[in-house]
């Protein structure tokens, strides 16, 4: 993969989080950065066609449009691929990483309510054969999710395939 250049790696550690909501957002990017609108929007689809970006959007509290789930399930190293692909074609699935354990496929699903939640993934279990560990929010607690992009700097979860 090429490298980051300068402004996407000034794009990527400034907005991870707090992408600004005005009627013009990367107007107001452009202008934080010092650079074009244009610069901007060109840095980020290069970015999103390398398949470096997951999402850009709001981060909200799932509670409030119904049930959610953080879900775990241990594959096969020769399956993540497949599985990967199947759980991020699920409607509803906002989060799908690889870990470096026996359960090495975190994912989070919503649902509508605990009985759609339930009826998605245990059609997932059935689809891919394998038991799915379903660990529900206890307390909701905020904490920044960022990564740096510095690529020295140590990564405790990486995108899932």
């Amino acid at each position: 993969m090429k490298p980051l250049t300068p402004l996407q790696k000034r794009l990527l550690d400034r907005f991870q989080d707090g992408f600004p909501l005005r009627p013009r957002p990367y107007r107001h990017i452009a202008e934080t950065l010092g650079v074009s609108e244009s610069a901007v929007l060109a840095a980020l689809a290069d970015l999103d066609a390398r398949g470096v970006l997951s999402r850009i959007g709001a981060v909200f509290d799932s509670r409030r449009l119904g049930a959610s789930t953080l879900a775990a399930v241990e594959v096969p190293p020769e399956r993540i691929e497949s599985v990967c692909a199947r759980i991020d074609a699920l409607p509803g699935v906002s989060h799908n990483y690889l870990r470096e354990d026996a359960l090495n496929v975190w994912f989070v699903a919503h649902a509508e309510d605990e009985a759609a939640l339930d009826a998605l993934l245990t059609a997932l279990e059935q689809d891919v054969g394998l038991p799915i560990l379903r660990l529900p929010m206890e307390a909701a607690y905020h904490i920044d999710l960022s990564f740096p992009v510095d690529e020295d700097a140590p990564v405790a979860a990486r995108r899932c395939a």
